[in-house]
Order: structure tokens, then C-alpha cells, then sequence
């Protein structure tokens, strides 16, 4: 079947679920989820000889562990769409409802984008967690993932789709482009008049070929270099558990920090706190000459260290004179994604607050926490870096668009 096929099907799959009650929706979950677990052995047989073949490529160890599903991440991915039936519907909010001067009642509510499009690297979870919010939401969901997850990702669009034959909902709700190559990638991004959304999920590379080349909408999401600022009146132990966790809980993720500024009055005493747990990890730090000084085995920073998004067990660290040269390097080197502040001062978080321009900016906490399921949505299908139409984790809410209704009694425009 060839893409613009694939569009015609999720088009016409995308009006029918338009209509579906929002019980019907959620059984189609339930039964998507059901079908996750029968399948799991076929489902991690086929992983494992992804897994094979990623290894004999040599991909890296981080991102390994983002291809690598196990017994107990199939039963969390499964959970999350159990948990996604379980949220309120999105569909039929009524935000405005007013009677005009002139009697036309005019209602704004909820409906479905329509038909979405994601595409994505080596991260089978996002077949299971696009396909739960898509059809939770009314829309019809086209996946292209990249070539290293293409037999896991056949096995879980295989399963989510055998669930939907059990349920309401059109099992061309949910389709895989099975072809991994350049042109079906090009060919979902120029599909106009079928993809009402496209959502790419990945690295910086893959993300600035989807905008650069893409035909239809798009939302920039994923590429995170996320810093940590540890201010002067930080406690040391607190920053460094947390810059720990930010980067080595799941290095390979966009939320992972992959830049630490400490503020020069207590960069002496932080420094040797924070490498101390970092070291028990693992983790190559690459400093300016004022982090070397304290910390001498840490590697020499250069220039393209500023910025960079590693996906790795590496962390670049830049001792800073005040909140403004540190803000002044999140604001030129940061990609809008999450961006954190260690303090004591009250009135310091407030100001890193109010001055960081991210979409998720924490005080005391690790970045680490800017993703769907920890802010209540039940899963993402993204982190959005932009502004336009949805910022941060893109839940069930971000799915929608907006139809205002107008009833009249005979009105004419004069």
C-alpha cells in the first residue's frame, strides 16, 4: 500500500471515529491494550531481533536502551493506554457559549484535528502512546517509524490495530508505514489534504529535516539540550541528586540535562559534591577551564559542547558570575525545552521563573519530569518546543481544535 493509500484510508477511518461516543472510544483502548498483552512474546521476538541488528550496526549504549522493551516496559506501555481510556474526554468541551445582541447563539467547542501523522526514530513506545492519544482523541493516527524498530514497531501497529477489529473504531484508525525509506518519509510529509498534523520524534537531525521538507503542519517537538543552573545559595547535596537524576536516570531522552552552570561563589564546594554522584555513574564531564581547576579530571569543554544535545552518559558544566551570565547562556545555547534552577533564594527561583523562555522551567526538581504521564496526561505524543498552538508535553487537549456552532432564528448581516 502506498502512502497517499495509507492517507485516503485515515482520512475516511478519521470520520467515522469523529462520531464514535467517548465509550466507544474507550473500549477501543481497553481492547488495543488487551491485545498489547497477548502479544507480548511475539511483540519482544521481534524486538530482540531489532536489538541484534542495532547492536551489530554499533548504536550506542544509550540509544539501545531506547529501542531495548522488556516484559515490564510492555506492561507499562500497555498500562499507559489503559490509562489514557481513563481520562476525561476531550472531545465536546464547551469553552464560550453567548447569546449576540442580535440573538445568534454562538458555542465553541471541541473536535478532532482530523487525521495525524508522527514520525519517529528508534522508540517503539511511541507507536503505542501516539495510537492511545490519536484514537482517544477522535483521530486517525499514520506512524512511520525509522528503520532500527521497524519489526517492533509491525508487531505493537499489529496488535493496536487487532484490538480495534474487537472495537467501534475503524482499525485504519492506526496504520504503519512499513517502508523505512527516505521517499516514504518525504511522501507522509507532502501529504496535503490528508495529514492535518504532523508531530516528528527524535533527535535535532531528524527534527530539522521534518520542518525544513514537510508540506502539511507541523509541531517542532524533542530536541532538548536542557541545563541546570546551580545558583549561589544552592545546597550542594540537593544539586547534586538532582542533576544526577536529570542526566543519568535515562540519558538518552530529551529531557536529560546535558549542561550545568554553577555560580562562582559556591562553585568550590558544588563542583566535588555533583561529580562525586556523577562519577558513580559513569558520566564524562567536559568543563571550562574554571570547572578544571576545581575539578581536574573533568575532560576540556570546546566550543560545540555549548548546545549540544549528547543523548549520552556526557555532561558539560561552565562555572557563570551571576543568574544574568547563566541565563545568558540558557537563552543563546538552550532549545526551549526544560530548563532548571537549584536555590535556596525565594526571590532567585522567582526571577529564573519569569526570565527563562522553556516550556517547562523548575525550581529544586529534576528536568527529567517533563513528560505526559508525569504531569497528569496519561502519555505524550511529543514535547513541544514551540508556541503556536501547543507548548510542552502534547497530550489529549492538543489533539483538539476548536468548531464554534451558531444558531439563529432567521439573522442577516446588514
Amino acid at each position: 500500500m502506498t502512502v497517499l493509500e495509507q492517507g485516503q484510508r485515515a482520512r475516511a477511518a478519521a470520520r467515522v471515529l469523529a462520531l464514535r461516543t467517548d465509550g466507544a472510544r474507550q473500549e477501543a483502548l481497553e481492547q488495543m491494550a488487551a491485545a498489547l498483552t497477548r502479544r507480548t512474546p511475539e511483540i519482544l521476538a521481534e524486538n530482540a531481533r531489532d536489538l541484534t541488528a542495532a547492536e551489530a550496526d554499533g548504536m550506542s549504549a544509550a540509544l539501545l536502551d531506547r529501542l531495548r522493551l522488556t516484559e515490564g516496559r510492555l506492561a507499562d506501555m500497555a498500562g499507559a493506554v489503559r490509562g489514557v481510556a481513563a481520562l476525561p474526554d476531550p472531545l465536546g468541551r464547551v469553552t464560550m457559549d453567548e447569546t449576540r445582541p442580535n440573538g445568534l447563539r454562538i458555542t465553541r467547542v471541541s473536535v478532532p484535528l482530523g487525521v495525524l501523522a508522527v514520525i519517529f526514530e528508534a522508540r517503539p513506545n511511541v507507536t503505542a502512546d501516539s495510537a492511545a492519544l490519536a484514537v482517544r482523541s477522535g483521530n486517525a493516527v499514520i506512524l512511520r517509524g525509522g528503520r532500527e524498530a521497524i519489526r517492533s514497531n509491525r508487531a505493537i501497529a499489529a496488535a493496536l490495530r487487532e484490538g480495534l477489529r474487537a472495537s467501534a473504531v475503524p482499525e485504519d484508525a492506526v496504520q504503519l508505514v512499513e517502508d523505512v525509506s527516505r521517499e516514504s518519509a518525504q511522501a507522509l510529509m507532502s501529504l496535503r489534504g490528508y495529514v492535518d498534523l504532523l508531530i516528528p520524534r527524535g533527535g535535532a537531525g531528524l527534527i530539522r529535516a521534518v520542518v525544513d521538507n514537510a508540506r502539511v503542519p507541523v509541531i517542532e517537538t524533542g530536541a532538548g539540550t536542557c541545563h541546570t543552573y546551580v545558583d549561589r545559595s544552592a545546597d550542594p547535596a540537593m544539586a547534586a541528586r538532582i542533576i544526577c537524576n536529570a542526566k543519568t536516570q535515562r540519558p538518552s531522552v530529551c529531557n536529560a540535562c546535558e549542561c550545568i552552570l554553577v555560580h562562582r561563589e559556591i562553585a568550590a564546594r558544588a563542583l566535588p559534591v555533583i561529580w562525586a554522584e556523577l562519577k558513580k555513574k559513569g558520566v564524562e564531564l567536559r568543563g571550562d577551564p574554571e570547572v578544571r581547576a576545581v575539578l581536574a579530571e573533568a575532560r576540556p569543554a570546546g566550543a560545540d559542547d555549548w548546545g549540544r544535545e549528547y543523548g549520552d552518559l556526557i555532561l558539560a558544566a561552565r562555572v557563570v558570575g551571576s543568574m544574568d551570565e547563566a541565563l545568558d547562556h540558557i537563552a543563546r545555547y538552550g532549545t526551549g525545552h526544560s530548563e532548571c534552577i537549584v536555590t535556596e533564594d525565594r526571590a532567585a527561583a522567582e526571577e529564573f521563573l519569569r526570565r527563562v523562555d522553556a516550556a517547562a522551567v523548575y525550581v529544586n526538581a529534576s528536568t527529567r519530569f517533563t513528560d505526559g504521564g508525569e504531569f497528569g496526561f496519561g502519555a505524550e505524543i511529543g514535547i513541544s518546543t514551540q508556541k503556536l498552538h501547543a507548548r510542552g508535553p502534547l497530550g489529549l487537549s492538543a489533539l483538539t481544535s476548536w468548531k464554534y456552532l451558531v444558531r439563529g432564528s432567521g439573522q442577516i448581516r446588514g
